[in-house]
């Protein structure tokens, strides 16, 4: 069995999703330290001005590991996110079909910890993605920022970074049509709602 190690994502990227599809199992960090600017709460989204970065605001206590970070209500952020994927993907193929399903995750609960939230979210997108991924959220490890990514090849919670992304050579963006294609080219690599909103369905021959 082939297992991978991942940290928790806000929509994560098409690259993110791809592991939970190929592998036979994934394991979700919740004892790695919180890192800005990454992923973990943060999505990217492709707008007519070009990528645009949604960022949840964190809270952060005396513990700094990602299973204990909280969720801040500060700045309507909710609303302005939704509002910000109603603007970029109202004109999108497949935006109408999956709206129901994702307006709940800004308008109709509140979730405490951004774990918990981030999970809701991934099992959501892997019931319209149509995907069965075995995930198990785990502490037994620690995410080390110092420690060479290359002692475990399956581990991508360095490496799956909109930053600094390191060498996935199982990873190669496959282009499809994306709403702000002539403007810009095809962006490879955003949040999973691209890749949905887009090609619906057929989103799953991506992966």
């Amino acid at each position: 069995m082939t297992s991978v190690l991942l940290s928790t994502t806000y929509f994560g990227p098409v690259q993110w999703y791809q592991k939970l599809y190929r592998y036979d199992s994934v394991s979700i960090d919740l004892q790695e330290t919180f890192q800005k600017q990454t992923y973990r709460n943060r999505c990217l989204i492709a707008t007519t001005q070009g990528v645009q970065a949604l960022t949840v605001p964190v809270v952060h206590d005396t513990s700094n590991a990602i299973g204990d970070i909280r969720i801040s209500d500060h700045g309507n952020w909710r609303h302005l996110h939704w509002q910000a994927l109603q603007t970029a993907y109202g004109d999108s193929p497949f935006f109408e079909y999956y709206e129901d399903d994702l307006r709940p995750f800004f308008t109709e609960r509140h979730w405490e910890r951004l774990k918990d939230y981030n999970m809701s979210i991934c099992q959501k997108m892997c019931e319209l993605l149509d995907i069965q991924p075995t995930i198990v959220q785990t502490s037994d490890f620690r995410l080390q920022p110092s420690c060479p990514p290359s002692i475990n090849p399956d581990d991508f919670r360095l490496g799956i970074n909109p930053k600094h992304p390191l060498e996935d050579v199982d990873f190669q963006p496959k282009p499809y049509y994306q709403v702000y294609q002539q403007k810009h080219g095809f962006l490879p690599n955003l949040s999973i709602l691209d890749l949905l909103f887009n090609m619906g369905p057929e989103s799953i021959f991506y992966l």
